[in-house]
C-alpha cells in the first residue's frame, strides 16, 4: 500500500538513476545508445502518487505502444476501484451497497482480497474502509475517535459478509465499504507487465506505486531497485541488485493521524487502531497484487505469522519493527 505523492521515490537502473523526471529519462537514454537498445520512459500520476514505466529494446515503435498500453492499464484499474474517483465502480459499490455486472478489474481484486482475508484469518481485510472517514474527521478536529466509535465501526467489518461473482458484488451488512487500495497498485504492475510481453518488450521497469520487472536495464546490466520511505530521507531500505518479479511495501507513516504518527491509515481490523509491531514491511513475489497485499497483511501480523504465510506463498518478506 503506497504512501502519498511526496513520501516516496523509487530509485532504479543499472546505475540507480532516479527514473521520474527529465535527468532520469536522459541517463537511461545515454546507456541505452550504448547498448544499442532503444528506451522509453514515461512519469505520471496515478493512485495518487508518482507512477513511471521504463521500457528498453532494439526499436522504438514498440516501446511506444507498450507506453501506451501500459498507462492504459493504469487508467483501468483507476476507474474500477480508485476511491480517488467517485465515479469507479468500487465508489458506487460502497455507495449503493451492490454492484451488478461489476466490472471485472473490481471482481479480480474483490476475489484476491477476500481469499488473502481467508489466508491471513482477516489481519487483511478489505472491509476497514469505515474507518478511513472516521479517523479523517477525528483527526481534522485535533482528536481520535472514542472508544465507543471505533467499537460501532468495526462492528461494520468482515470480509465474510461480502458476496463476488462475475454477475454482482454486494455486501450483506448495511454500512459497509470497501478499499482495494492495499492490492490495487500491485495488479497495476501485473497488468502493465502483462502488456508489456504481450507486446514483445524484453525489458521492463515498472513502478505504478509497487514494482514490476524483467529482462535487464537499457545498459544491459541488471534492474537495480532501491526504495525510499520519504524525500526528507533518501537512504534506501528496500534494495534489490538483480531485480526481476514484482516488489512492494508498506510503512505507516504515509497517511498519519496524529503528530507522531502511530495512529494511520494501517488499521488492526479487529480494533480499529494501528498495530504497533512494525515500521515498514516489504514483500517480493511472484506477482505484484500478492506482493502489494501480503506487505499489507504483514504490517497487522505478528512476525510469525508473517514469516511462516510468506514461506507458504513462495514469497521473500523484509520486516522492519518499530522503534
Amino acid at each position: 500500500m503506497t504512501p502519498s505523492l511526496s513520501r516516496r521515490r523509487a530509485l532504479f537502473g543499472a546505475a540507480g538513476a532516479l527514473a521520474l523526471g527529465v535527468g532520469g529519462t536522459a541517463a537511461f537514454r545515454s546507456r541505452a545508445r550504448d547498448a544499442g537498445m532503444q528506451t522509453r520512459t514515461r512519469a505520471g500520476v496515478a493512485f495518487g502518487t508518482t507512477v513511471a514505466l521504463t521500457f528498453a529494446g532494439p526499436d522504438a515503435e514498440p516501446l511506444d505502444r507498450a507506453i501506451d498500453a501500459g498507462f492504459a492499464a493504469i487508467r483501468a484499474c483507476e476507474r474500477a476501484a480508485s476511491l480517488l474517483r467517485p465515479d469507479s465502480a468500487l465508489s458506487r459499490l460502497n455507495r449503493e451497497g451492490t454492484l451488478a455486472e461489476p466490472d471485472p478489474h473490481l471482481v479480480a481484486l474483490a476475489r484476491f482480497a477476500l481469499d488473502l482475508a481467508e489466508a491471513t484469518e482477516g489481519a487483511f481485510d478489505p472491509t476497514v474502509q469505515p474507518l478511513w472517514p472516521l479517523w479523517r474527521k477525528a483527526a481534522d478536529a485535533g482528536a481520535r475517535p472514542s472508544d465507543r466509535e471505533l467499537e460501532e465501526t468495526v462492528r461494520l467489518i468482515d470480509w465474510r459478509a461480502v458476496e463476488v461473482s462475475d454477475a454482482l458484488i454486494a455486501f450483506h451488512r448495511r454500512r459497509m465499504a470497501m478499499t482495494l487500495n492495499g492490492v490495487l497498485q500491485g495488479y497495476a504492475a501485473d497488468l502493465v507487465i502483462a502488456e508489456a510481453r504481450r507486446l514483445g518488450t524484453p525489458n521492463a521497469l515498472v513502478d505504478t506505486g509497487e514494482f514490476g520487472a524483467y529482462g535487464v536495464s537499457p545498459s544491459g546490466a541488471p534492474w537495480r531497485l532501491a526504495v525510499a520511505e520519504t524525500v526528507e530521507d533518501p537512504r534506501p531500505y528496500l534494495v534489490s541488485d538483480d531485480f526481476v518479479g514484482f516488489a512492494a511495501s508498506s510503512a505507516g507513516a504515509g497517511t498519519p493521524f496524529s503528530a507522531d504518527g502511530l495512529d494511520n491509515h494501517m488499521f488492526d481490523p479487529r480494533t480499529g487502531r494501528s498495530p504497533r509491531l512494525m515500521r515498514r514491511t516489504a514483500v517480493f513475489a511472484r506477482s505484484g497484487m500478492l506482493a502489494d497485499g501480503l506487505s499489507t497483511a504483514a504490517y497487522i501480523m505478528d512476525e510469525g505469522r508473517s514469516r511462516a504465510l510468506s514461506r507458504a506463498l513462495g514469497c521473500s518478506i523484509w520486516l522492519g519493527r518499530a522503534e
